[in-house]
C-alpha cells in the first residue's frame, strides 16, 4: 500500500455524512499512537481548571484507583472511535458515559470545554508531532464527531462550526486557567500514575520529562515548575523525529485502538460492564440497555 492511500481516501469522503469512518481511519490506522497521547494531554488540560480539578479531586478516584480511572476513560473513547457513535458498543459507551456524569452537578460550560478539547488537542498534536498534517476533512470530521457524541451526552449550545468552537475553546482557557489546591493534587496524581509505568529508579528523572511536555500555563494552572530548556527541547525534538522516521514505514495493516491491546487494569481483556467506578457498577449495570 502507499504511505498516502489511506489520506487519499479520507480526502474523499465526507466529514459530515462520513465523520465515523474517517475519525475510525484517523486514529485507528493513520495516527493511533498519537492520539492516545493527546487524549492524555487532553485530559490533563481539563484538570487545570479547579471547577473540575475540584469534582475530581472530592471524588477520590484519582487517589486510590487512578489506574482503572485512567484505563475505563481511555477505553469508553476508544470504542466510541473504533465503532462509532450509533453502533452498538458505541452508545453503551456514551449511556455509561452518561450514567457515571449524571451523578454529579457540572455545568454545561464545563462539559462543553471537555467536549472541545476531545476536538483540537489531537489535531494540534498531530499537526505538531505526527508523521503528516491533518487534512481539512480530517479536521473537520473530528469535529462533527465529537459533536454528535455532544449532542448524545445532552449537552447544550454546541457551537455549530470548526471555529466557533476551536474560539470557545482558547477563550475557556484563558478565562478559566488557574491555580487551586484541587488542580495540584488531581495533577500530582496523574503525573505519578504516569511515572508509574517506569521502573521507580527511573521515575525521579522522568518526572521533569512529564512537566517538559505541558505547556507554561499548564504548569502554572498546576503548581508544577518548569522544566530546563535543553529537556522541554529534547522531548519536542524526539517527538518530531519519531514522527518524521514514520513517515518512512508503510501504512498499518491492523488498527491500533486501546481496544485492541490488554490494559494494566484488565491484562486479560475487558468487556463493556467492567468499566465504570467500582461503586456504581451495580448502577451500571442494573441499567443496560
Amino acid at each position: 500500500m502507499n504511505r498516502y492511500e489511506n489520506l487519499h481516501r479520507i480526502q474523499q469522503l465526507d466529514p459530515v455524512r462520513d465523520c465515523c469512518q474517517i475519525v475510525h481511519i484517523f486514529s485507528g490506522y493513520e495516527f493511533p499512537w498519537d492520539i492516545t497521547r493527546s487524549l492524555e494531554i487532553a485530559l490533563f488540560r481539563t484538570y487545570c481548571i479547579p471547577s473540575i480539578s475540584a469534582l475530581l479531586d472530592k471524588t477520590g478516584e484519582f487517589r486510590y484507583r487512578a489506574q482503572k480511572r485512567y484505563d475505563d476513560t481511555a477505553l469508553i473513547m476508544a470504542e466510541i472511535m473504533k465503532s462509532g457513535y450509533d453502533s452498538d458498543r458505541g452508545k453503551e459507551a456514551i449511556r455509561r458515559m452518561n450514567y457515571m456524569h449524571g451523578k454529579f452537578n457540572i455545568s454545561n460550560a464545563d462539559f462543553l470545554y471537555v467536549l472541545s478539547t476531545f476536538v483540537y488537542e489531537p489535531i494540534r498534536w498531530c499537526d505538531r508531532f505526527g508523521w503528516r498534517q491533518t487534512c481539512e476533512q480530517e479536521r473537520l470530521a473530528n469535529f462533527y464527531f465529537w459533536r454528535e457524541v455532544g449532542v448524545r451526552m445532552q449537552i447544550q449550545n454546541i457551537p455549530e462550526t470548526y471555529a466557533e468552537f476551536e474560539q470557545f475553546n482558547l477563550n475557556y482557557e484563558r478565562e478559566h486557567f488557574h491555580y487551586s489546591d484541587t488542580n495540584r493534587r488531581v495533577g500530582e496524581a496523574t503525573r505519578d500514575l504516569f511515572l508509574s509505568w517506569f521502573p521507580s529508579f527511573l521515575r525521579p528523572v522522568l518526572k521533569p520529562s512529564v512537566y517538559a511536555i505541558l505547556d507554561e500555563r499548564m504548569r502554572d494552572a498546576f503548581g508544577f515548575p518548569n522544566p530546563p530548556q535543553f529537556l522541554t527541547w529534547i522531548a519536542e525534538t524526539s517527538l518530531k523525529m519519531r514522527g518524521q522516521l514514520l513517515r518512512l514505514l508503510p501504512p498499518r495493516k491492523q488498527p491500533g485502538f486501546l481496544t485492541d491491546y490488554p490494559q494494566r487494569s484488565y491484562p486479560n481483556g475487558y468487556q463493556l460492564t467492567d468499566l465504570g467506578p467500582s461503586h456504581m457498577l451495580d448502577g451500571l449495570n442494573q441499567n443496560q440497555q
